[in-house]
């Protein structure tokens, strides 16, 4: 899920992918370099509209922390690469139990934090019960709550018991951080194994990463990173125009991208998004308790005239929670398509002839507010009436995920294979089928791919016939960069962003 974006807490759930086994963590998946001298003792410098709130991604750090820190300071046992496969990292390998109830995780030799410490068993162990904790914020702890024992029986060895079978285990580790276990004041300072290490935060304003020369891997590319941070994408764009940054991470304003595109001095590539904006209902409300309201709010919906008006050309219309990288995904769109005549029988046979209003809790950043205002008119040609509430991100939070206290939101959804959230009826959305649960948790114990995929099409189709939620758009991943830069991350997967392939011409 993509929470407000200063307090983005990704959350997600996904399916076992092939594990590769890799020596190091410097295997790109950015741009072609272009021809030329590179300096290795460059500074690339990062424009970003996602500030960390902290430093700690168990404490609420937001889509910031992820961009920022890991994969660049911090590592897991496992790497998730920029086209979605995992990769062994601080695992050198594992063996899993024949009923695939037993993990076990030999670690690699040879890796320090940034204090100088060892890596150990006792930090693997210490790092996921940190996910686990009642405190933890971390996008991983229900999916890793089939934890029923961690044990250390050496140094190099991390042998994990769990209570149910759960293809997606090994993927759900690569999102787990690695921390020293004796470190302190992880809000504000780190102590991970990654290729930087951090060097200052300076808070409404950039953070910076120096290389770490006792990285366990091949070295940074590049000497230092600046991550800049701004308010709105027309300042993030003028300082690429005056090369006060050299990239953009996900580029916001379609419109700027024409001066961009014409100049040889930049490079514009669109890749593969995960992030879908939802109208997300609280199904547990009236009148969004009625499937029919439901289907009749989504049929009153122009969502390709809306992904027009926010994006211009990029963007995809999907009609369900799974994108096109997903192994489960399917082309849904017609479900519950564009249709008036439609949307307004619906409203008639759930006996809102004469329509209903509705709270519209959105988020104050865009592209919510224009969505809100576009889906408010549309309503109302349906004879529904949108009341729309602007809160921050932090109120976001509290009254919409914490409390459920609302009737409607708005919200990004930004990780793969995070369908398996509407198997969860204690979800924020509150969308409770049993049979849907009961597919997401056989597909969770299946014994294959084949058989998870399978089930995860059914959930896939099921929730887009029950409109469970609204799904407008995908995103688009537009990365803008100076043509002096090879080597960054294309696709916008769950907000990372790997810095240490980054190569700069002097």
């Amino acid at each position: 899920m993509r929470l407000p974006r200063n307090t983005r807490y990704a959350v997600a759930a996904s399916a076992a992918l092939a594990v590769t086994l890799t020596a190091c963590s410097g295997s790109g998946s950015g741009s072609s370099a272009s021809t030329g001298t590179w300096d290795k003792d460059a500074t690339v410098n990062i424009g970003s509209l996602y500030e960390p709130q902290n430093l700690d991604n168990t404490a609420g750090g937001g889509q910031g922390v992820t961009e920022a820190l890991n994969g660049n300071v911090y590592e897991g046992l496992f790497r998730l690469t920029d086209d979605g496969k995992v990769e062994n990292l601080l695992a050198k390998d594992y063996k899993a139990s024949a009923d695939g109830l037993t993990y076990t995780f030999t670690l690699r030799d040879g890796v320090t934090f940034h204090s100088g410490k060892k890596l150990t068993s006792a930090d693997v162990k210490y790092s996921l019960e940190k996910v686990l904790a009642d405190d933890s914020q971390s996008a991983r702890k229900s999916n890793l709550e089939v934890v029923k024992d961690i044990a250390t029986p050496d140094e190099h060895t991390v042998k994990v018991t769990l209570s149910k079978k759960s293809i997606s285990f090994v993927y759900n580790l690569s999102y787990v951080w690695i921390i020293n276990s004796q470190a302190k004041n992880l809000k504000t300072d780190e102590d991970g194994t990654g290729p930087y290490t951090l060097d200052k935060w300076t808070r409404g304003s950039a953070l910076s990463l120096n290389r770490y020369a006792g990285y366990w891997g091949d070295q940074a590319a590049n000497k230092k990173v600046v991550l800049h941070y701004f308010k709105d994408a027309t300042a993030l764009n003028n300082a690429l125009l005056t090369n006060a940054v050299d990239v953009v991470t996900s580029e916001q304003s379609p419109d700027a991208l024409d001066q961009f595109k014409s100049n040889q001095n930049y490079k514009v590539t669109d890749g593969d998004s995960t992030t879908k904006l939802l109208l997300a209902f609280n199904d547990k409300a009236k009148p969004f308790t009625d499937v029919k309201v439901r289907q009749a709010v989504s049929a009153a919906i122009d969502d390709k005239k809306l992904l027009e008006s926010v994006w211009g050309g990029y963007g995809k219309l999907i009609g369900s929670m799974v994108p096109p990288t997903d192994p489960w995904y399917e082309d849904l769109t017609q479900v519950n398509a564009h249709d008036v005549a439609k949307a307004k029988k619906l409203l008639a046979e759930a006996g809102y002839a004469k329509g209903f209003s509705f709270t519209l809790d959105t988020p104050n950043y865009d592209p919510h507010p224009t969505a809100a205002t576009f889906i408010k008119s549309q309503l109302a040609q349906v004879g529904i009436t949108v009341k729309i509430n602007t809160i921050t991100p932090d109120e976001w939070y509290t009254k919409v995920y914490k409390n459920r206290d609302f009737t409607a939101t708005l919200q990004e959804h930004v990780n793969d294979r995070d369908l398996v959230w509407y198997g969860n009826p204690d979800f924020y959305w509150g969308y409770d089928n049993k049979q849907v649960t009961q597919w997401v948790e056989q597909a969770e114990e299946a014994s294959t791919t084949a058989e998870q995929t399978a089930l995860l099409k059914k959930v896939n189709r099921r929730t887009a016939e029950d409109a469970a939620s609204d799904w407008l758009y995908l995103y688009p991943q537009i990365v803008v960069a100076s043509s002096k830069l090879s080597g960054y991350p294309l696709n916008g997967l769950n907000s990372q962003f790997y810095a240490y392939d980054i190569k700069k011409k002097g």
